[in-house]
């Protein structure tokens, strides 16, 4: 009988693509990740069908969209009741284990289930001496979490049985905000001369209305602790509350003529500001430095697991993978955050290694989904996936023999409307290997931690070859008619297909397209 493989699933938080050296942008440098794309695949075109992080877990884990595992935003738990992937490799021998941030849920109705040893954090946890949540009860344990995660992680596969294979997900809290770095990589990008992405000062004219309503703009929405900062002589009411009724507040903006001083928490040093712009930009700044510092850990981590691997003697028997619960916004638009199925936040990262199986040094621009993560693990065990899975083996693309039956859409729906941190606004959409449709249908739809509003329905429109910055709303251009109807009727057969219902009447929107194409 052919080995069955390990497989190792490394998932941080909010870790974008750009923020990878092996994706090109030039911004930080991140070789042990790199490794594992050196020997094996990177996918380009893998997208969240939630880009949120509860969500985008239940899908992995389960294999299905959120209308049908039912966990659509942050205030909605699992159900440990259902079926899910670690369940299913572990009745086939499996050893499976799930090491730090689950939130899923916590209690006995939400907690890992199906895994044979676990460890997570509490809600988000902390980044130093972290609580983990076990078997046994809640624990602190001293130190700093991407290293206690991984320490977790290597202790497992010591103690392994090495005559079964296993299942292991390493989720890293880092990089999720509030950044906060460890020490060691404090003097990482501390210059301030990262490069301020093109579209920074958008003025988000010609999108919908959700994109100027978002409260996720660097230059006004970050908190003094995102930012590293101490509260200014001021005292504790200087800023904007980040919620009403909480205690974290806002780095204000200046206008023409005023000043401000702002105070760095760790080393005491004081900055000074009379221009609005400069500050802008100095927030930016300390926003990418706390990031990319916090993600320097997870990369460090990342080599000590493929050192063991190798020590081991295991790395050619071990399905190695890395990603993020979804894309983070790297002050593309102004934004931090994620929520949108605009690109840098819809994008997931994904490399993945297997010496066994797939080429080193491969690349590949063919559509993914989370959803089709757990049936993948599921194929290469050697097991026959349930029909219940919504998501499609990804092993074909993986071994370059997809062909032309491959999914060409990838569908995106964000429930939580108008939340009260990003005022982020409900819509869905597809996506296919140029164009993206998006349909802010604006409703809460009585979903938990969703909130009502009156904002009026919207369709968005986007050639993403000719505009990758998704600048110009097309929806409306009648010369790309045929195209919002062609990307129209990919929207309605794969909503047909997952089940989901759609809040939009297509023969209305058709008519509306019908309509401005004979005036124009």
């Amino acid at each position: 009988m052919t080995r069955r493989p390990n497989i190792l699933f490394i998932m941080s938080d909010d870790h974008a693509a750009r923020a990878i050296s092996c994706y090109g942008s030039g911004l930080n440098r991140t070789p042990n990740l790199d490794r594992i794309a050196q020997d094996g695949m990177r996918l380009d075109r893998c997208y969240v069908t939630n880009s949120i992080c509860t969500p985008s877990r239940a899908a992995i884990i389960t294999g299905t969209y959120n209308h049908v595992n039912q966990v659509t935003t942050l205030d909605t738990h699992i159900d440990n009741r259902l079926p899910n992937v670690a369940r299913h490799l572990g009745a086939a021998g499996y050893q499976t284990a799930i090491f730090g941030k689950w939130h899923l849920g916590e209690g006995k109705a939400h907690q890992p289930a199906g895994f044979d040893d676990w460890a997570v954090l509490p809600g988000q946890g902390d980044y130093f001496d972290p609580a983990f949540i076990d078997r046994d009860g809640e624990h602190v344990v001293p130190g700093y979490a991407t290293d206690i995660i991984t320490d977790k992680c290597l202790d497992f596969m010591a103690r392994r049985d090495a005559d079964r294979p296993f299942f292991l997900m390493c989720h890293h809290k880092a990089p999720h905000r509030s950044f906060e770095p460890d020490p060691r990589h404090g003097h990482l990008y501390a210059d301030g001369k990262l490069p301020v992405p093109e579209t920074f000062d958008d003025d988000y004219a010609n999108r919908a209305a959700a994109a100027g309503a978002a409260k996720m703009r660097i230059r006004r929405d970050m908190s003094y602790k995102d930012l590293g900062l101490a509260q200014p002589d001021g005292g504790d009411e200087v800023g904007e509350l980040l919620i009403e009724g909480g205690f974290d507040r806002k780095v204000p903006e200046i206008a023409p003529g005023e000043s401000l001083r702002l105070v760095d928490a760790a080393s005491g040093e004081a900055f000074d500001f009379t221009d609005p712009h400069a500050l802008s930009v100095f927030k930016y700044q300390r926003y990418m430095m706390r990031y990319l510092q916090t993600v320097q850990s997870v990369d460090d981590n990342v080599g000590r697991l493929l050192d063991y691997l190798d020590a081991e003697g295991i790395a050619q028997d071990t399905i190695v993978i890395y990603t993020s619960d979804q894309g983070f916004f790297l002050g593309e638009h102004g934004w931090f955050d994620k929520r949108f199925m605009y690109e840098e936040s819809l994008q997931m990262p994904f490399l993945i290694r297997y010496p066994a199986g797939i080429a080193k040094g491969t690349r590949s621009d063919l559509i993914a989904t989370n959803v089709d993560f757990a049936p993948t693990f599921l194929d290469y065990a050697g097991l026959t996936v349930p029909s219940y899975m919504q998501g499609k083996t990804m092993r074909p693309l993986l071994e370059g023999t997809a062909g032309g039956d491959w999914p060409d859409v990838a569908y995106h729906r964000y429930w939580m409307h108008k939340d009260e941190y990003h005022n982020a606004f409900a819509h869905y959409g597809v996506r296919d290997a140029r164009y993206k449709l998006i349909y802010w249908y604006n409703d809460p739809l009585g979903q938990p931690g969703a909130n009502p509003g009156d904002e009026p329905p919207e369709w968005e429109l986007f050639d993403c070859d000719a505009d990758p910055f998704e600048l110009h709303n097309r929806a409306d251009d009648p010369a790309f008619a045929a195209i919002f109807a062609d990307m129209l009727a990919k929207l309605d057969a794969k909503m047909a297909e997952i089940g989901d219902l759609p809040e939009h009447v297509s023969a209305e929107v058709l008519e509306r397209l019908t309509s401005r194409a004979a005036v124009a």
